[in-house]
């Protein structure tokens, strides 16, 4: 990560050598070093206000809704009767604003390791950390491998809202962290964890797809587009108990009454339309 003389952030990271993204800022509104990670609230001129977290960008006014919504709705609208739902991560609370519009959802488990993150998200990015104070939510803050070993055979959706694979997410991505997460379902249960892209990550979505698939009897994996995201794109790798289940097909297609600005049904099923490439280092 380099914040500029000239007033621009420019995010390097050793996952896309030889790409970057730039921001041009118009004020540094925080910064400070955590028990786990670096920690960066900018104002904008183009993007509105920005989260970085040890130099990576996780997200931004401009484009977050594009994230929170396909990493929370695709598990979601993939589940036939979603009731509990647990987030790991997801600090900023985005997570949680969209997973409490679902109406079936009554509640919402979320463990985040950094108190930090959540507080300052609360003041710098009310418009997401809203959902932190959503009546569904219950939050907890500590390790979310120890919440899940407590908790088992108890969630209908687990949604992983990690950062990418380095520093403290980094176990987030191996194969013990999909075998807690399985136990930690009810039968039919969905899992859905950010997995990067494959235009620069292509071996750690394929890694943590083949773990996911010997992890669960159904396996597969999305995208959505966020263009504050180096090469535009973020994908998500979904499994289920429920082997008869087709992610391409959402079961809860009543989209009247909740607010999206995003997510479609049709959208739902691009999502799991994949370049060549990509199917054929995942799927043949």
């Amino acid at each position: 990560m380099n914040l500029m003389k000239e007033g621009w952030f420019t995010e390097s990271s050793e996952l896309w050598p030889g790409l970057t993204l730039s921001m041009e800022v118009s004020k540094v509104l925080h910064r400070e070093k955590s028990d786990y990670q670096d920690i960066i609230f900018l104002e904008t001129k183009a993007c509105g206000r920005a989260l970085i977290l040890d130099g990576i960008i996780q997200c931004t006014e401009l484009d977050e809704f594009s994230y929170q919504e396909m990493i929370s709705f695709l598990p979601l609208f993939s589940h036939p009767n979603p009731k509990k739902v647990l987030i790991v991560g997801g600090g900023d609370g985005g997570v949680a604003r969209e997973v409490c519009k679902h109406p079936s959802v009554t509640e919402v488990s979320q463990v985040e390791i950094d108190q930090r993150v959540i507080d300052l998200s609360k003041q710098y990015l009310p418009k997401m950390a809203v959902g932190l104070s959503h009546p569904k939510l219950k939050l907890y803050v500590e390790d979310g491998f120890k919440f899940m070993e407590r908790h088992q055979a108890e969630f209908d959706v687990i949604i992983t809202d990690s950062s990418d694979p380095v520093g403290p997410a980094i176990p987030l991505f191996q194969k013990n962290y999909f075998e807690l997460m399985r136990s930690a379902l009810k039968p039919g249960g969905i899992v859905c964890s950010q997995v990067g892209t494959p235009w620069t990550n292509l071996d750690i979505v394929c890694k943590t797809y083949k773990i996911c698939q010997e992890t669960f009897p159904v396996a597969s994996y999305g995208y959505t587009c966020v263009p504050t995201y180096p090469t535009g794109q973020i994908g998500f790798v979904l499994g289920s108990l429920n082997k008869d289940i087709n992610f391409k097909e959402p079961q809860y297609k009543d989209l009247s009454g909740i607010n999206l600005k995003y997510y479609t049904t049709d959208i739902h099923k691009a999502a799991f339309v994949l370049p060549k490439f990509v199917e054929d280092a995942l799927y043949v």
